[in-house]
C-alpha cells in the first residue's frame, strides 16, 4: 500500500487529511487485480468496514483523483472503473464478449506521443487508448465479429 507517511504528506499539502475511509479505498484498489467500478469497490471496502457508504466511496474517489492517486477509466461500458495511478503508461483491451479487461503496455504509443509533442510543440499530460474486441477464450467459444489481425 502507498506508504501512509507519504500519502499523509501528499494529502496534507493540499489541505486534506488521511482519513480511515481514504486509506481503505486506496488499500482495496491497490490489492485488486481488477479494474473496479465504484459499486465493486464499495462491496470490497464494506467487507472490511461495514460502516462505509457508497456515497463515501464516491466522494473519496473524487478526492483521490484530484490528488493524482487514482485514475478513472472508461472501458467501453456506461460506468467508470478505477485503479491506483501507475508509474508507467499502460493501456486497456476490453473483451466485448465477456467483459474481461487486459492491460498492456505499448512503447510505440509513447514514441508517437513524443513525436507529436516535438512536431507540434505540445505538452501531453495524459493519453488513453482503449482497444475492444474478443479475447482468445471468447474467440475459441465461437464468438464472431469483425476484427483486425485475423
Amino acid at each position: 500500500m502507498v506508504r501512509d507517511k507519504s500519502l499523509r504528506e501528499t494529502l496534507h499539502t493540499s489541505g486534506r487529511r488521511l482519513t480511515r475511509q481514504r486509506r481503505l479505498v486506496l488499500k482495496v484498489l491497490e490489492e485488486s487485480r481488477e479494474h473496479l467500478d465504484a459499486e465493486g469497490l464499495h462491496d470490497r471496502a464494506k467487507a472490511l468496514d461495514p460502516n462505509i457508504s457508497l456515497a463515501t466511496v464516491y466522494r473519496t474517489l473524487v478526492v483521490l483523483k484530484e490528488m493524482g492517486l487514482v485514475e478513472e477509466h472508461r472501458l467501453g461500458e456506461g460506468h467508470a472503473h478505477f485503479e491506483t495511478t501507475q508509474k508507467t503508461p499502460h493501456y486497456h483491451f476490453t473483451c466485448s464478449g465477456c467483459g474481461r479487461v487486459i492491460e498492456f503496455d505499448a512503447p510505440q504509443v509513447v514514441e508517437v506521443l513524443r513525436r507529436l509533442s516535438k512536431q507540434q510543440g505540445l505538452q501531453v499530460t495524459s493519453a488513453h487508448l482503449l482497444v475492444t474486441g474478443l479475447c482468445a477464450r471468447c474467440r475459441e467459444e465461437g464468438e464472431t465479429g469483425p476484427g483486425w489481425g485475423q
